[in-house]
């Protein structure tokens, strides 16, 4: 159970990683339209695209990236607070 819960540790972690590298890249518009930006958009837009939805931006700042990084690792944190709970 203990090896489960660090596989998916690190799982939500390099995906962490992978949602802050992809906001980064929004702001330089050719490093997003790259193959690599293209793949990271495969990946992190399915789940972003639950907060866009819900969170309407604000002016020109787009704060449901900043939400779904937090909610990813809350989430995570909740699991591991059950997991030593059981």
């Amino acid at each position: 159970m203990v090896f489960v819960l660090y596989l998916l540790s690190q799982a939500v972690t390099l995906y962490t990683y992978a949602l802050i590298i992809y906001i980064l890249m929004s702001w330089v518009p050719s490093i997003q339209q790259s193959s690599f930006g293209q793949l990271l958009g495969k990946i992190c837009d399915p789940y972003l695209e639950i907060f866009r939805k819900v969170i309407p931006p604000l002016g020109m700042i787009d704060i449901s990236p900043i939400v779904a990084i937090f909610v990813l690792q809350l989430a995570m944190r909740g699991m591991i607070s059950l997991t030593t709970f059981l």
